[in-house]
């Protein structure tokens, strides 16, 4: 089966990959300064994992422990998708049939949705917008594959999407190749949802390659995001593959 048709035929759960995009109506929580805790669960119990789970996200992967080969693959393509927007969020939900394999499991992608900063710290610093592309498998486990930006030249995909909320569009044409690395190598590890309820679980995957967006582009993301990054969670021994050298 090629790879584009194997990714069509996951059937899972839509609700279950919603609770891992962004901010969706009213929350009870909010965002704090990205560097303090944030304690939700003092706001509601049912968000306990958020300050008592050990497999918690996002990490500084400066801290990986160790190097090695990691099988990754992926098929994304331009595709139409839904466009939502609200308070912290932007967020693109896609129909079946692109997705990536890793550690031979297979996962389609759902939606993916932006942060500022970004959440994960890389190369000694946090980047001024990442993507998270959210993927589920037909037992209802989840990825996500995490790219940052920095400033540079213009991205098209970036354009479309912000044209598209600039236009009060339902709908945008988006190349998701646009917003991935060409060759690309990640760091991943087990971690959980970066927003309540902090579901652990999550096979994380982060770029190595940073991508370029223009300055306007990363201006409009924070303006309408805002601080929209979690403060940095303990590694708590868990095990960090870093790419190879």
């Amino acid at each position: 089966m090629k790879f584009a048709a194997a990714v069509a035929s996951i059937v899972f759960a839509v609700s279950g990959a919603a609770a891992i995009a962004a901010p969706e109506g009213a929350v009870d929580w909010v965002y704090g300064d990205g560097d303090l805790p944030e304690k939700w669960s003092i706001t509601n119990e049912a968000y306990g994992a958020c300050d008592a789970g050990n497999m918690q996200s996002p990490i500084d992967l400066d801290l990986a422990n160790t190097r090695g080969e990691i099988e990754f693959a992926s098929s994304y393509e331009e595709t139409t998708g839904e466009l939502k927007t609200g308070p912290s969020k932007v967020q693109v939900d896609v129909a079946p049939g692109m997705g990536m394999i890793s550690g031979q499991h297979l996962f389609s992608l759902v939606q993916f949705h932006f942060h500022t900063p970004s959440e994960h710290r890389l190369h000694g610093q946090r980047y001024p917008l990442t993507v998270h592309l959210v993927h589920g498998t037909a037992t209802g486990d989840f990825a996500v594959l995490g790219v940052m930006f920095e400033e540079g030249d213009e991205n098209p995909a970036l354009a479309r999407i912000l044209s598209g909320i600039d236009g009060g569009s339902k709908n945008v044409a988006v190349d998701v190749r646009e917003l991935v690395p060409e060759n690309i190598d990640v760091y991943r590890y087990m971690g959980s949802l970066t927003t309540p309820p902090c579901t652990e679980g999550v096979n994380w995957h982060v770029a190595d390659q940073v991508l370029e967006a223009s300055p306007a582009q990363l201006a409009a993301f924070e303006r309408i995001l805002g601080q929209s990054a979690r403060s940095m969670q303990p590694l708590n021994n868990r095990l960090v593959l870093a790419p190879e050298d």
